[in-house]
């Protein structure tokens, strides 16, 4: 199993951002996207539950996107609190144990994260390769 440092992993993840498209990242309004050692007994729910949309490997959360999408907001959903967008460490180190694959990784689940805030679904997630 490769491990990186703390300063490692949120450095891929910050590269991983970067990467993302100026018009998306433009659009991206209050997320705060954040990174975890593991997950919580919350967050692993996520596993069983379609209404917090994360990304899976081998029964590791990878990612979760926790927020209501773009697309089911109404007038009444403005809210000071943010959509968060966490990426997990542990479940990366333990999936990929290259690190090439696991920064290649990071940076897919940084974008499906992202997408699940634009209202895509796993599904469609899937189909574009994240």
């Amino acid at each position: 199993m490769y491990q990186m440092t703390e300063e490692e992993f949120e450095q891929a993840v910050e590269e991983a951002i970067d990467g993302i498209p100026e018009q998306f990242l433009a659009a991206l309004e209050n997320v705060a996207i954040t990174v975890q050692d593991e997950p919580d007994d919350y967050q692993l729910e996520a596993l069983d539950d379609p209404e917090l949309p994360g990304t899976a490997q081998d029964d590791e959360l990878l990612g979760l996107y926790d927020g209501v999408p773009l697309t089911e907001r109404s007038e009444f959903d403005d809210c000071d609190m943010p959509d968060v967008i966490t990426i997990f460490q542990g479940p990366h180190e333990r999936c990929f144990p290259v690190r090439r694959d696991m920064v290649d990784q990071i940076g897919r689940t940084v974008v499906h994260e992202v997408g699940h805030y634009f209202g895509l679904d796993d599904e469609q997630l899937h189909a574009m390769g994240y």
